[in-house]
């Protein structure tokens, strides 16, 4: 079974492989946005992760007639009532500027003492099918922002996240092995959820 990952982004794609290959589901292909026919891509307009994962999704299938998956993710973070949120990724104003997107977050938050730093990665992620059923799955990870980068891995805010889970290990999320971060992560757990769907889906061919 082809599933189609609305998404260019590698890393995307080897998480979610691991995640299937862990749970021993086999027969699944999963194919990035890159070899299936190009298509315009749709505007993610929705006030909600599920929303934009949704809108993602349904135009990989009608697009493509694959099943498909698409992920809407981002930092809440408390101090600012819940933002950036569905902009995450454009926090700075222009799209998957993570150093900008960064900078602007930590001076935004310059001055936010330790008790007020609580922030939260959250990723919906959706799975639509041919036959139109469709599966919505959210994923938590709980911690804090940092004052300043640590670590080179992971993408996007992970170097100023703090899991709550290395409170006294000091690891942010960017330090964290792709298996940890995995095993913790908001899109791991997500993806984890629709793994019973996935296998069912290739199951039934």
């Amino acid at each position: 079974m082809k599933i189609l990952v609305a998404s260019n982004n590698a890393k995307k794609l080897r998480e979610l492989q691991r995640i299937l290959d862990q749970a021993g589901i086999s027969g699944v292909e999963l194919l990035p946005l890159s070899e299936v026919p190009s298509y315009a891509e749709p505007v993610e307009d929705g006030r909600t992760f599920a929303d934009n994962a949704l809108i993602k999704a349904r135009a990989g299938v009608a697009n493509s007639g694959l099943a498909t998956i698409a992920d809407d993710s981002g930092l809440e973070v408390a101090e600012l009532n819940g933002m950036p949120g569905v902009l995450s990724a454009r926090w700075s104003g222009g799209h998957g500027d993570d150093e900008a997107n960064n900078e602007l977050l930590l001076a935004q938050m310059g001055d936010v003492p330790e008790k007020r730093r609580g922030a939260a990665f959250v990723s919906v992620c959706a799975l639509v099918l041919p036959d139109g059923r469709e599966f919505v799955e959210e994923g938590r990870w709980e911690g804090h922002l940092l004052r300043g980068p640590r670590g080179l891995g992971g993408f996007g805010y992970d170097p100023l996240f703090l899991p709550d889970e290395e409170t006294t290990g000091g690891r942010s999320a960017a330090e964290l092995s792709p298996e940890e971060k995995d095993a913790l992560s908001h899109r791991g757990k997500a993806l984890s959820a629709l793994v019973p769907r996935i296998a069912d889906a290739a199951a039934q061919g």
